[in-house]
Formats: structure tokens, sequence, C-alpha cells
């Protein structure tokens, strides 16, 4: 049988009042009182048996093997004269209809924490009226997943807006879950609601990684700043979209001043506002070519080692420092992996600085594999994030 899944467009919902639905298995994003609370206000009825008041028939969720063969044979029969479509399309096309005011009246008055969660963890909502639902639940001074009703919003709340659920099965049953969220999105009214949330005073570690998404705006980064919170901080001064104020507040501090310094998205006006942090700026991937020239023209070794760190470092910058006689820096180019692989492998058939080497991203495969052979490289290659990525490529593992 071929049921479309497709959004109801053949009538709208008016159409169907004063008619019936033929439905078979059980309702999936409304609960079954839900399912059938919103049916009755829009005047259609649900029945068990084909009849000639029947307008559409339902594929649902748990459908037993009887109903399976008798929704196939009156498609069979049928599927000219009466639409057949999934539980999916008409929960979608219930969903649009949803009074989001009287809803939420209700939910208000009546105080039904069960139903309240049922639509929060009803996916065919939008996200808008989410929101407002998210709003009016009390987490009852307890953690995201420290009790049933807690859990299941919270995993409501990842499933609705964690990108790839389907890889990472299980994630919205853990705080990493929110963390990987936060880190992960775009979506500034998501960040915000996260952050107005009951139990966000409970998990410092989710506010770290709100405060080190750089889609964060000023408004949030100012909230964030006002926490006074160490780690927070931290992890705030380490934001490249660092709004300015921000950036004045912490040069403040040595420590937090060389992170912004660090990280910060470089202009030539801030390039020249950190120049008191040379180390830091010398460690910043944004740095322009000139702006390495100036660094390096300052003839500190300090500085050389954290430019030979920086993986944003310029060709020409890294062949001058290749040239330095202070074997830190050199180490540390061969580690970077933007050094050429032709000096890699010329450094490798002359037997230098292998274990550098063996971290490099950069490094060729074939050299890898020689590498591991040697058990005094053998774990830097296996933590190599390249030479991971190519063996679940190619499906070959290795024991540690």
């Amino acid at each position: 049988m071929s049921v479309t899944n497709a959004i109801i467009c053949f009538m709208n919902l008016k159409e169907l009042e004063n008619r019936a639905i033929l439905l078979f298995g059980k309702s999936r994003a409304f609960s079954m009182d839900e399912f059938e609370s919103q049916l009755k206000f829009h005047k259609i009825e649900i029945t068990s048996e084909f009849n000639e008041d029947v307008a559409l028939v339902v594929d649902a969720k748990m459908m037993t093997p009887y109903e399976q063969n008798i929704s196939e044979a009156l498609y069979n029969k049928h599927s000219q004269s009466v639409e057949f479509v999934s539980i999916d399309a008409l929960e979608r096309e219930l969903a649009k209809y949803i009074d989001a005011n009287t809803l939420l009246m209700s939910l208000k008055l009546s105080r039904n924490k069960e139903r309240l969660k049922s639509f929060l963890q009803n996916s065919m909502i939008d996200d808008a009226l989410f929101f407002k639902l998210l709003k009016m639940y009390s987490w009852g001074g307890e953690d995201f997943f420290e009790n049933d009703d807690n859990r299941d919003v919270s995993a409501a709340i990842i499933l609705r807006f964690y990108q790839n659920i389907e890889r990472n099965h299980n994630v919205q049953y853990a705080t990493t879950g929110f963390m990987h969220l936060v880190s992960q999105t775009k979506n500034m009214e998501l960040l915000y609601a996260i952050l107005s949330l009951e139990p966000i005073r409970l998990n410092p570690n989710i506010q770290v990684a709100i405060a080190r998404n750089v889609h964060c705006d000023d408004e949030m980064q100012e909230l964030l700043f006002k926490t006074n919170d160490l780690n927070v901080l931290e992890a705030l001064s380490q934001n490249r979209n660092l709004k300015p104020a921000l950036i004045e507040e912490f040069l403040k501090d040595e420590k937090l001043g060389r992170n912004v310094a660090k990280n910060i998205k470089l202009t030539d006006e801030l390039f020249e506002l950190f120049k008191t942090n040379r180390i830091g700026l010398a460690l910043n991937e944004s740095l322009t070519l000139e702006m390495q020239k100036e660094l390096l023209s300052y003839g500190d070794e300090e500085i050389s080692y954290a430019l030979a760190l920086n993986n944003g470092i310029d060709g020409e910058i890294l062949h001058l420092l290749l040239e330095s006689k202070n074997e830190e820096i050199k180490s540390a180019l061969y580690e970077n992996k933007k050094t050429p692989t032709s000096i890699l492998e010329e450094a490798y058939r002359n037997n230098q600085y292998c274990q550098e080497i063996a971290k490099n991203e950069n490094t060729p495969v074939e050299i890898l594999y020689q590498l591991q052979l040697d058990s005094r490289y053998a774990r830097s290659v296996m933590e190599n994030p390249a030479f991971g990525r190519y063996i679940q490529q190619e499906n070959i593992g290795w024991e540690v």
C-alpha cells in the first residue's frame, strides 16, 4: 500500500467536520487523549470500522498485522474515493490549527503537568509554541535528569534541536547532550531558553558551553559575564566574537586578557590593542602575514615559539622559523599541521623529529603506518586525528 507521508493538502480540517476517520493503531506525536481531544474540537469522529461517513483512513503507529491487512484491503478497494494518509500527516495538520493562547490559558488554569509534558514531547508543534510551553514547566528545584518528568522534558528539548540526532543514540538522556547541543546551535532563542531554565544553575558546564558559542549575541555575553563564575568567564574570554565592551574588561586580568588575545578575531585595531600581550597574539590563528612578520621582528624566542605552535602560521614565517637553532621552536613546527608534507617526509628520511611527525595531521599515512610499528611512536600515531579518520574510512582497527 502506498500511503502518502505528505502534509494533508487535499482538504483542510474544516472539510472533515462531522465526518469520521478510520484509525489503525495509535497516535504518535499526540497522546491518545490529546489526539481525541483535538479531533473532537474540530468535530471529527474516530471510528474503528469502515462506513460511508469515513472520509479518511489513517495508518498510525503500533498497527497489528490484522490492522495492516485490513488497511491494505481497504486501500485496494477504496483508494479512488477515500484518502489514505499516515498519522504523521494528520498530526502535523492538527498541530497547525492549535490555538496557542487558548492552550496556554487552559494549561495555566488546569495546572495539568502531564498534558503540558505531552505537548512538549510533541514534535509536530512549532518552535514558537514549544518555547512558550517550556516557560510554563516547573522543574521542582531538581536537575535536568533527576526525576522522570524532568528527564522526559530534557530529552524533548535535545531531540527537537540536536543536529544529526540519529547519529548520537541516547544523547538526549545525558547532560552532555545539552552541552553538545548548545555548542552546535546557531539558534539564539534556544540558547536564551536553556540559559533561563531553572536547572541551569546546577550545571555550570552547560553555561561554559554557551559562553564558548560564537553565535552568542552581546546581550547574552553580558548575562554570562555578570555570573562572575570563573569557569564561565574563562570560556567567554575564549570566544572569538567577544563584544568590544567585554574585551576592555578582560584586559584587566592577565590570564583572561591572554585568552582574548589568543582567540579573538583580529582586526588592525585589536592587534594594536593587544600588543601588550604579544605571546597571546602570536597564538592567534587569525593573524595576517603582516601581523606575523611584525611579531617575528621583535626577535623574542617566546613569541617565535608561540608562532611555531600557531596552526594559522603563514608558510613564509614557517620557513623562516625552521632556520632557528632553538630546538623547542623546531619541534613545535614539525608538529604543526601547516608544515608542508615535503618537509615532514625529509625529516622522516633523516630520522629526525619522528615523535612530532607521528602527531602531525599533515604527515602522509604511509609514514604514520611505518611509525606505528615503532613502540616509541605507536601511541602518538594512534592519537593522531588524521590517522584515526583514515582508519575509520578504511574500516581497519588496531589494538592499544
